[in-house]
């Protein structure tokens, strides 16, 4: 079994790096040429990845750091860790609705103000009413975005007495099987932006939701509205949003991605980039993300890739041909048709499709040789070989 070097661009727990057997893999901050990266936000350029990378693992849900189209065409298997951070993503939206209610950062910066002064038990009490504030409930919250993030937000809120719709047209059975029967299905983003008081985001940003709220869509919001966006910060317009709230249509904006639009706006709440940010969510990401790294270059196996489809088979210690491929249909029959001419039994084949690429894994009961990987490169569609 050859030595895998693993290079890690950001401080990963250790609980992940003890997902590496010491025996089979370097991991360390200094490798050069490694088959393998480690990353929590570092942000990849194209430019330096090296042509033995075989995969990167994310220690968290977005890859916005890494250039995955790029990685894609190469046939390197880029991963995330999806859901290890939910229940701290959750509970900071949970935090994010009660400041956004109550000017719970109001009152206390004014108390702060009092510093130095007698009386300010006399004084709270006077001044006390200016940061009045709703309850969550009763009130309406829609979610957009039925993740694993998403279904605790909008179970946690049904049991804070919240009357929960949600909207995801890619709901998965799992995430399905898992919502609270309270929850309503919205058929549409419009329902979600007339009727919820509260709005909390849980969609990645790409092209189609890239300053999806904007001033069209405010528009269209109940007035008093308090949106959380502890998602991603292109998902909100911060100049659109600033103009609703001076237009009376946004009551607070919480967001976990300021920049020096949204500063020094009493009506916005700034918290800097603590989603996932606990240590058991670090720990949960890290152990994620490497075992799925680890399993990868040692046994060609696929769970969890942004990029490429799941696709699994127990290793149990054969020749293994792992290919990344075109997704056309003619792939298959050139593999096992070259593999036939050279006399290579296929005892056991999984192959997956995501999108143009698909992923095939083929055991075999006879050694392959450099040569024959190296045909099997040479044929159409074929982006990538591994022999393990």
């Amino acid at each position: 079994m050859p030595m895998f070097k693993v290079l890690t661009l950001n401080k990963i727990a250790q609980c992940g790096i003890q997902e590496f057997p010491t025996a089979q893999f370097s991991v360390s901050s200094e490798e050069k040429n490694p088959e393998g990266i480690l990353v929590r936000s570092q942000v990849i350029p194209q430019e330096e990845i090296n042509d033995e990378l075989q995969a990167i693992a994310r220690a968290g849900a977005g890859v916005n750091n890494i250039p995955v189209d790029y990685c894609t065409e190469k046939g390197i298997v880029v991963f995330n860790a999806p859901g290890a951070n939910a229940n701290a993503v959750k509970e900071l939206v949970l935090a994010g609705m009660l400041l956004a209610s109550r000017n719970i950062v109001g009152g206390i910066n004014w108390v702060q103000g009092l510093a130095g002064q007698t009386g300010v038990a006399q004084m709270v009490e006077k001044g006390k009413s200016q940061f009045v504030g709703p309850e969550l409930a009763g009130k309406t919250l829609g979610v957009i975005g039925l993740g694993a993030t998403g279904v605790l937000a909008a179970n946690a809120s049904c049991g804070l007495g919240m009357k929960v719709i949600g909207y995801d047209p890619y709901v998965s059975v799992d995430a399905a099987w898992s919502l609270c029967p309270n929850v309503r299905k919205a058929p549409d983003l419009d329902t979600i932006f007339s009727e919820s008081d509260y709005i909390t985001l849980h969609i990645p940003a790409n092209a189609k939701t890239k300053g999806m709220f904007n001033s069209e869509v405010f528009a269209k919001c109940k007035k008093g509205l308090r949106l959380i966006n502890i998602s991603r910060a292109e998902l909100v317009d911060n100049a659109a949003v600033k103009q609703a709230i001076a237009d009376g249509i946004v009551a607070c904006y919480v967001t976990d991605f300021p920049d020096e639009s949204v500063l020094e706006n009493e009506k916005i709440v700034t918290i800097p980039h603590l989603g996932a940010s606990s240590p058991e969510s670090e720990d949960n990401c890290a152990t994620m993300a490497s075992a799925q790294l680890r399993d990868y270059l040692l046994y060609g196996n696929i769970k969890n890739s942004v990029n490429f489809p799941n696709c699994e088979i127990p290793y149990v210690g054969k020749k293994r041909v792992c290919v990344v491929h075109r997704n056309e249909a003619s792939v298959l029959g050139d593999i096992t048709n070259l593999f036939a001419g050279k006399g290579i039994n296929v005892d056991n084949m999984i192959s997956n499709s995501k999108g143009d690429f698909a992923y095939t894994i083929l055991d075999v009961g006879s050694d392959v040789s450099s040569g024959v990987a190296d045909e099997l490169a040479k044929l159409d569609n074929i982006v990538k070989v591994r022999v393990i």
